[in-house]
């Protein structure tokens, strides 16, 4: 899952991000309202995080535009403010959820993961392609009896091939989405951690495999 995380205080930026790579999402973080506008109009995310207090454009404002023009991503509201009037605001302007601060990281989770299940198209916990399934809670990678728990690239580009089987994705297009639009990673990592995940492919005598296209991408497909 990518998420956006619009955050100013670069504290509260870090703790946050570090709690949600922990738990195996990926993150943009960015700190003011007209990166969160410019990385939401250039990358597709799960969800976006938005605190209200904001320099150049505040959270409200960044909502209310990318409602404008559209985007139906889910957004979780982040705010010192507190009070039922400003709570009200944040939904009536196309916010799914609002989070007062202080506030706990395990509620933060559970906040983004019940955002999560409200988008339009739900995702299970648990993807099956085949004679394979992917937990994406746990990270465990099963199949015939047999169970591997992918560290957590190997885990992102997993679950990349399995929710577009059938699809090619071109390199670049998998190293934006799992190293982030301005990773400094070589593009020739994403054919290592492949490789990585075919072996493991093998060894749980899978009936799927990951398949190459000159100069198109990859795709997981079922063998014929």
């Amino acid at each position: 899952m990518k998420l956006l995380y619009a955050e100013d205080e670069r504290s509260m930026s870090e703790a946050v991000v570090d709690i949600l790579t922990y738990h195996n999402y990926k993150v943009d973080a960015v700190y003011d309202g007209q990166e969160a506008l410019d990385y939401a109009e250039i990358e597709e995310y799960d969800g976006i995080i938005l605190d209200i207090m904001m320099p150049k454009v505040d959270g409200l404002e960044v909502l209310r535009r990318l409602r404008q023009r559209g985007c139906r991503t889910p957004v979780l509201i982040l705010s010192a403010k507190g009070e039922i009037e400003d709570r009200i605001k944040g939904l009536d302007e196309g916010a799914d959820d609002y989070l007062p601060k202080p506030f706990a990281m395990g509620e933060l989770l559970a906040r983004v993961r019940a955002m999560l299940r409200r988008r339009e198209e739900y995702t299970p916990d648990i993807i099956t392609v085949g004679n394979i399934s992917l937990n994406r809670q746990s990270c465990e990678l099963c199949g015939n009896g047999q169970t591997f728990v992918l560290p957590k690239l190997e885990f992102q580009i997993m679950e990349l091939f399995m929710l577009n089987k059938g699809i090619y994705l071109s390199t670049e297009s998998i190293l934006t989405k799992v190293w982030g639009y301005d990773t400094e990673a070589e593009i020739g990592i994403v054919w290592v951690y492949i490789s990585y995940l075919r072996k493991k492919l093998t060894a749980l005598d899978a009936d799927v495999e990951i398949k190459v296209k000159r100069n198109i991408g990859y795709t997981l497909e079922e063998s014929k």
